[in-house]
Formats: structure tokens, C-alpha cells, sequence
């Protein structure tokens, strides 16, 4: 071999060496770019379960009762204010278990499913609209099939808002938020021999939200329009950015103000933080 042969032999290797790392580099990067492209992948899609478990998280069990045998005429109200505000906490993306004209055995499975449902991160709601009676300084919502003649009746009959907000205190829920749009003189007062008007306070557990359609002791009458004043006023203000504290909050000042003081729901309180509304 001469030497002429010999450096285009050398010449060969080096740039045999250069392309094999070129395509070295190549591989490398490529494989880089597809990694990266995977974690991206896996970011997003996690983000996007974080976000449909954030809307799975938000349980409401709405009740509206109007047709009591009892009462001189059916209540129109509660059971559009049940479809009304079940519509709007759906878009807020609640679950929502809406039940109408419920009687107690209707109310107690209801109960049970909304207690399957809670988890400890889980953002829990009842509203219930229809008539509530307190005995014992415990407010009772009332089922339509109710038999009820003297305050012992009611214990028996009705349903209790506290057992109800310890159901979910047992479940561990994150926050209660509570809506009671009954205040309304019931039926069923002539028939005892003592009893109080309204709604009895409510006892706030750790970590909820309490709206009342009226200050404890006082009754509210049913207006003339479609839903009732208190779901009217939250319904709107439901709309807003705002989270539950704030909404319920405000939703207080403009029913005291639509009724000119006459009606003045009560709210109580015992979050840490304020609830996220949003859809």
C-alpha cells in the first residue's frame, strides 16, 4: 500500500466516524423530542382528570315538597325552586339527587344515597324546600305523607336537618352547605298546644355553610312569583363569581331588601375557607 492509498483510508474512517456520530446525535435527540412529547401527554391528561374530579367532588340532595294533604292548598314554589336550583348547581357541576314531593321513606333513601356519595374531599349540599317545624329547639323538613297531631308527631314524622348535617360530618365531607327555604307557618300549629313559629336555629357543625329563608322564630310568606324570594335571590347571585359564603351572604342582603326588612334570611357559618362554586 503506498502512501496516497493510505491516507484516503484514513480519510475514510474519520468520516465513517463523523456520520455514525451525526446519527448517534440524531437518535439521541429524536428520542428526546418523544419523551418529551410523552410527558407532555401525561401532564395534560392529568390535568384534565384533576379537573373532572373536581366537578365529581360536588354532591347536592335538593327536595322540593308542595302537596301536603294538610295544608289548605298545594305550595307551588318548592318544587320549582327544586328544578330551578337543580339546573343551576349542574351547570356549577354538582352531582344533584333532585327529589319532589317527598315522603319520608323517599327522603331517608335519598339521604342514604347522598351518604354514598360523600368522600373527605367532598363538597356536600341539601336544599330543602317545603314546610319545617321545630320541636325542642330542632328544626324538622316535613314529608307530604306526614301524620301529624301533636308535637311528638313531629319527631316521628319528620326529618332532622342536624341528622342530616351529621351524616355528613360522619362522612367526613370537606364542607356542608345547607339551604332550608322552609319558615313558612305550617299546618299543623293549631293542632298544638304550645308551639313557635319559624324555623329553630340551626347548629352549625365544623366546616358549614347555613342559609335560612328567615331569622329564627320568624315566618316568611310565599310571594307571587315563580320561585320563591330566597331561591330567586340565590339563584342570581349563585351566577356570580363568587364562592358559597359570599353568595349566600349576599343573598341575605337582597331578600331583606326585596321584602323591606320584612323577611331577613339567616346565614351561619363555620368554614375555614370559602367553597368554589364554579363549574
Amino acid at each position: 500500500m503506498n502512501f496516497g492509498q493510505l491516507c484516503i483510508s484514513r480519510r475514510t474512517v474519520t468520516v465513517a466516524i463523523a456520520l455514525a456520530g451525526l446519527v448517534s446525535l440524531a437518535i439521541g435527540a429524536h428520542a428526546a423530542l418523544n419523551k418529551r412529547s410523552l410527558d407532555t401527554a401525561k401532564a395534560i391528561g392529568t390535568e384534565q382528570t384533576g379537573s373532572i374530579g373536581t366537578s365529581a367532588n360536588k354532591v347536592a340532595l335538593v327536595i322540593g315538597n308542595g302537596h301536603y294533604p294538610d295544608a289548605a292548598a298545594p305550595l307551588s314554589q318548592p318544587i320549582n325552586d327544586a328544578r330551578g336550583l337543580t339546573a343551576a348547581l349542574r351547570t356549577k357541576g354538582f352531582d344533584v339527587d333532585v327529589v319532589e314531593d317527598a315522603t319520608k321513606d323517599d327522603m331517608a333513601r335519598a339521604i342514604v344515597r347522598l351518604k354514598a356519595k360523600i368522600k373527605p374531599d367532598t363538597v356536600a349540599m341539601l336544599f330543602f324546600g317545603g314546610y319545617g317545624v321545630q320541636v325542642g329547639r330542632e328544626s324538622f323538613m316535613i314529608p307530604v305523607d306526614a301524620a301529624i297531631w301533636k308535637e311528638a308527631d313531629v319527631r316521628r314524622d319528620g326529618v332532622s336537618i342536624e341528622q342530616v348535617l351529621d351524616t355528613m360530618t360522619e362522612k367526613g365531607a370537606k364542607a356542608k352547605l345547607v339551604v332550608v327555604d322552609a319558615s313558612r307557618r305550617n299546618p299543623y300549629e293549631r293542632r298544638f298546644r304550645s308551639y313557635s313559629h319559624g324555623l329553630a336555629p340551626i347548629s352549625t357543625p365544623e366546616n358549614a355553610l347555613i342559609l335560612t329563608s328567615a331569622t329564627p322564630g320568624k315566618v316568611a310568606d310565599d310571594g307571587k312569583g315563580q320561585y320563591s324570594v330566597l331561591v330567586t335571590e340565590l339563584l342570581n347571585n349563585l351566577d356570580s363569581q363568587s364562592g358559597a359564603a359570599s353568595a349566600f351572604n349576599k343573598t341575605r342582603i337582597s331578600v331583606s331588601r326585596a321584602s323591606d326588612g320584612e323577611q331577613v334570611p339567616q346565614v351561619s357559618s363555620s368554614l375555614l375557607e370559602d367553597v368554589a362554586l364554579g363549574g
